[in-house]
């Protein structure tokens, strides 16, 4: 039986800077899947359906939720996001590391069904830093803003209920430590199964 992959569940307020740690932290790591979500939320311009989300109506998505079809979902500024169970299983089963990017709610949904799954959080240096991150990218109007800084200030009090914490602050320090956590986990002697301390001991 091959080994089971790890569960990396990485949670953190919007604008911190998720994929944009992703996407310079994981192509180091070798063979990680990144669990795309679906969410009800209008798609960007620049975005593709199966790339960056699934993108389904809301209609759609509550009969997913209905169907018992998502790991975890929750609500978040008016949109449903979710990410599909089948495919983070099957990724498992097959040794792989999975990264699954959620909101607190959906995190702590995770962590109550998979109670081994290793929780990461990526904190701003500070709540203006993040208001400024939010305001430049110049997708959100006022509302908006507002109401994922009163959620931020939310997710960063939860903050001790993760086994790690990276906060975005200058870049390639935050990737670094990322990919440090990551290569941590990995090299837990908690995690060799029979058949890899067998290797270890031959001698021949």
């Amino acid at each position: 039986m091959e080994p089971r992959g790890i569960l990396f569940v990485m949670t953190g307020a919007s604008g911190v800077g998720k994929d944009t740690i992703r996407h310079a932290a994981v192509p180091a790591l070798g063979d990680v899947y990144y669990s795309i979500s679906a969410t009800t939320r209008p798609r960007r311009a620049s975005e593709q359906h199966g790339r960056e989300y699934y993108f389904h109506d809301r209609a759609t998505f509550e009969g997913m939720i209905r169907a018992d079809a998502l790991l975890e979902h929750a609500e978040y500024v008016g949109d449903f996001y979710g990410t599909p169970t089948a495919a983070v299983d099957a990724a498992l089963a097959m040794g792989r590391d999975v990264l699954l990017e959620t909101e607190l709610v959906g995190a702590r949904q995770v962590k109550a069904k998979r109670p081994h799954a290793v929780m990461l959080f990526i904190a701003p240096p500070s709540l203006a830093e993040l208001e400024r991150r939010l305001r430049g990218r110049g997708t959100d109007d006022e509302v908006k803003i507002q109401k994922r800084l009163v959620r931020a200030r939310d997710e960063i009090r939860a903050v001790r209920e993760f086994e790690y914490v990276v906060v975005n602050d200058v870049l390639d320090d935050a990737v670094r430590t990322f990919q440090a956590v990551i290569r941590a986990e990995r090299a837990r002697s908690a995690r060799l199964d029979d058949r890899q301390v067998a290797a270890i001991l031959r001698e021949d």
